[in-house]
């Protein structure tokens, strides 16, 4: 139902994608889901076709698409994940899934077993700001987030994803100390 609400949306995304860098419009991706079980996530890709299959936040400005930026921010490159969602390797709301060679996070989400539960297409840490770029704390902030997942929870959750709630609230609720990291 969302795909097909959001769908006029991802036509008018996939034109001006196609005309700024050509095709595919969806960028198709390995990522670890429950029990690292190795999943494709699908998302509009936001990215050019020459960059490199590596976390987000470790790639440099040249390789970002003047409307990969507006996609982004408003959130529309995460919809085609619902298929994802459909095919049951995702929830809505969950720690992100990370890819297979991030072996530093993946150790730190060993550790705390953040592997027990699927991964979400928004979650905690990304409401918080929090990204790949430090894995103990984004394993610190899903283990929160486990610990007190419920309807409540997620509810906040998907709400803070589409409105900036106050970062401070959301730590406090989450019995999160060190709000220093938070973006």
């Amino acid at each position: 139902m969302g795909l097909v609400l959001i769908s006029p949306f991802i036509l008018f995304a996939a034109l001006a994608l196609i005309i700024e860098d050509g095709l595919p419009i969806f960028f198709i991706q390995d990522r670890l889901g429950k029990h690292q079980k190795v999943f494709k996530i699908i998302k509009i890709r936001t990215l050019k076709n020459s960059a490199p299959h590596t976390g987000t936040h470790e790639l440099d400005m040249k390789h970002k698409l003047v409307v990969g930026s507006l996609i982004r921010k408003i959130k529309l490159d995460e919809f085609p994940q619902l298929l994802n969602v459909v095919k049951g390797e995702l929830n809505l709301i969950g720690p992100r899934p990370g890819l297979p060679n991030q072996d530093i996070l993946l150790g730190h989400r060993e550790e705390l077993q953040v592997f027990n539960i699927k991964p979400g297409i928004t979650g905690l840490a990304q409401v918080l700001g929090y990204d790949m770029s430090n894995p103990r704390e984004l394993s610190k902030i899903d283990a929160a987030y486990i610990n007190s997942k419920s309807l409540k929870v997620d509810s906040l959750i998907l709400l803070s994803t589409f409105i900036n709630l106050p970062k401070k609230y959301l730590a406090k609720r989450f019995n999160i100390e060190d709000i220093s990291t938070i973006k």
